[in-house]
Formats: structure tokens, sequence, C-alpha cells
């Protein structure tokens, strides 16, 4: 079997995986518990408004405005429905446990916080007068599955396909895959409905940035890792 790309960690338990979700279990859970009266307000407490960062960017910088910026962070672990966050979390669990072998611990949570901060960043700067408030780790899940295709690039993803009345279980190249998923949001993003564009532009920000630090990786590792089996 040929080996390609940046070596293992020597990470085999997915604990960032398994923080980060916890996480955003946390603090959808919590939504349970606080008044509905308050519900639009804990949202905001966790979001962010493109229109505030460009505020806080566009002022001097000073404590309040490093403070307000953490609302990038956060709002990775906030999500608007139970579906919103069982299909970010499946993502992440099928692209992030290879990606956090590959890259350690808290190489692999820096990379789900600070590309996903910088996809939300990206929304901020592209839609400044947008009021509505953002939430969702979809950012920083694009951001590891791009790094996936960077480190990964000829391994085949598991997928069942149905085939008439029948299942099919087939190993699919992740290029294809991921690729499809790419220009899924490409296009969601250039013809989508306006009300769902900031989900896409997310998207498509956290994915880009997430091949190109794949590549630094592989450039600067000069090693060589598992790329060629399947998950």
């Amino acid at each position: 079997m040929v080996r390609t790309g940046p070596p293992r960690s020597g990470a085999t338990n997915p604990w960032m995986v398994i923080v980060v979700s916890a996480l955003a279990l946390a603090v959808m859970s919590s939504t349970l518990v606080v008044p509905e009266a308050m519900g639009s307000g804990w949202i905001d407490f966790w979001g962010f408004k493109p229109s505030r960062i460009s505020e806080l960017l566009s002022g001097d910088p000073g404590l309040r405005e490093n403070v307000g910026l953490v609302a990038l962070v956060s709002a990775l672990f906030a999500h608007s429905t139970w579906l919103h966050l069982a299909g970010n979390v499946a993502y992440l669990w099928v692209f992030g446990i290879p990606v956090e072998r590959a890259l350690g611990h808290f190489r692999f949570l820096g990379v789900f916080l600070m590309l996903g901060a910088l996809a939300n960043l990206f929304v901020a700067l592209r839609i400044p007068e947008l009021e509505r408030t953002i939430i969702g780790a979809s950012g920083g899940v694009s951001a590891v599955i791009g790094v996936y295709l960077g480190l990964f690039p000829t391994r085949r993803i598991g997928l069942w396909l149905p085939l008439g009345l029948f299942l099919q279980f087939a190993r699919i190249p992740a290029l294809l895959v991921i690729g499809s998923w790419f220009t899924l949001q490409v296009l969601y993003t250039v013809f989508g409905p306006m009300s769902d564009a900031v989900a896409w532009r997310t998207h498509v920000a956290g994915f880009v940035a997430g091949v190109l630090v794949a590549l630094v990786i592989r450039m600067f590792s000069g090693k060589v890792a598992y790329a060629g089996g399947g998950d």
C-alpha cells in the first residue's frame, strides 16, 4: 500500500472530536432550560452579527472589541436545531477523526477553532450590513473537510448507495465525494436563496482555508503518512 502525505501523530483516540461534539451538545441542550422569552438573547450570546463585527473592526482596538470578536469562535458551538447539530457532528466525526490522528489533538483543535473563526470573519467582511445572528460549526467542520482532502487526496470513503430496493456499500474516492460537495456549496452560494447565502459562504471559506493549511503541512512535513487506506 502506498503511503503519502503527513505522518500520523500517534494520537489514536479522537479526544478533541469528542470534546467539540460534547460542547456543541451541551450548548444545544442548554436551550431546553432557558426560558422561551430569553431564547433569542441566548442565541445572540453565542453567535455573532456581521454588522457588529464590522463595527468592532472599524473602531479603535481595545479589550471590549477583542471580547466581542470571541463570538466568531463561540458561534461554532451553537446550533439552531437538533438536525443542524446532528449534520455538523456527523461530518465532524467522519472527517475529523482521521485528521485528528494525523495532526494530533491540539493541532486539530487549532485548525477547527482558528479556521472556523476565519470562515465566520470572512462572512462578516463580505456581508457587513447583515443584522442576522450567525451560529453553527459549519465553518470549522468545512475547514476540517478541506484539511482531510489536502492530507488524504487518494483515500476512499465508504458510502451506502441505493441501488433499486437495496443498499450497496462502495468505496468512493474522497476527491470525488468532497469535490461534489464543494461544487454544490459554490453553486448554492452563487445561485441559492439569499437567506441561506451566509451558510454556503461559510462552508466555502472554511473549506478553502482547510485545503491551503493542509498543503502547507504537506509542504513542510517532508514525511510520509497513511493516505491510501479507507476510513
